[in-house]
C-alpha cells in the first residue's frame, strides 16, 4: 500500500492511501502509524533547527501580491495608449499589474523591491498637480517667452520667461537648456488645466507626497 500521514507534534492532520487489495487488517494500520509517527518527528526536528517558528514577515526575496487602490478616473493613465504604459511596467519589473474598474490594482511581483518600484511609479501616474506645492521637474523645450517643464508623468507646466529669475532675463536659452532638472513651483492652474510655474530652489521647498 503507498500510504501518507501528515502531521504536527501533537497530532496527524491528513491521511492518504492507496491499496492494490481489498482491505488492510488493524495491525498493519497500527504498525504503519507507528512508523509514521517516528518519521514525522524526525522530519520535525530537523524543521525546527532550521526555524523554530514562523516568520514575521516575507523574505524581501520572495514572490508577492500587493493590493493599492487609485482614483477609477486614473485607470487611462496607468494603461495609457494602446496598453503602452502599463506594458513598460511590466517588462521593466517584471511584474504583472491588474486594475479593476473600481482602481483597485493588484500587482504579482517576483520581490519586494520590484513591487516598491512600481507602487512609486504608479502614484507618480497618478498623482494631481497641486498649486503652491514644488516639483523638481525636467526642462522639455524652450520657447521665445520660457520653457516647458515635465513636473509629473505626462504633465508638463509653463514657466515664463519672467519667473525664471529674480533678474531680467534676456533670452531663455541663456538660463535654461532642454533636459536640465529644476525646482519650480505651481503658481496656477487653470480651467483647460494648463499648468503656470515659477522656479525655485530645489532645496527651498520638499516636493509633495
Amino acid at each position: 500500500m503507498d500510504f501518507k500521514v501528515a502531521g504536527t507534534v501533537n497530532g496527524i492532520t491528513a491521511l492518504q492511501m492507496d491499496i492494490k487489495v481489498t482491505g488492510i487488517t488493524k495491525e498493519i494500520l497500527e504498525a504503519a502509524l507507528a512508523q509514521a509517527l517516528i518519521a514525522r518527528k524526525d522530519i520535525l526536528a530537523v524543521m525546527q533547527k532550521a526555524i523554530s517558528e514562523s516568520r514575521t514577515a516575507i523574505s524581501s526575496y520572495a514572490p508577492r501580491i500587493q493590493t493599492m487602490k487609485i482614483n477609477p478616473s486614473k485607470i487611462r493613465d496607468v494603461i495609457g495608449k494602446g496598453g503602452a504604459t502599463i506594458r513598460a511596467l511590466t517588462e521593466e519589473s517584471g511584474v504583472t499589474i491588474d486594475i479593476s474598474d473600481d482602481g483597485v490594482v493588484k500587482l504579482f511581483s517576483p520581490d519586494q523591491e520590484s513591487a516598491n518600484k512600481v507602487v512609486e511609479q504608479i502614484k507618480e501616474l497618478t498623482a494631481d498637480v497641486e498649486i503652491n506645492s514644488v516639483y523638481e521637474g525636467t526642462v522639455t523645450k524652450i520657447v521665445e517667452y520660457g520653457a516647458f517643464v515635465n513636473i509629473l508623468p505626462g504633465r508638463d507646466g509653463l514657466l515664463h520667461i519672467s519667473q525664471i529669475s529674480d533678474e531680467r532675463v534676456e533670452k531663455v536659452s541663456d538660463v535654461l537648456e532642454e533636459g536640465q532638472v529644476i525646482g519650480v513651483e505651481v503658481l496656477d492652474i487653470d480651467r483647460q488645466g494648463r499648468i503656470k510655474l515659477t522656479k525655485v530652489d530645489k532645496s527651498s521647498k520638499s516636493p509633495p507626497e
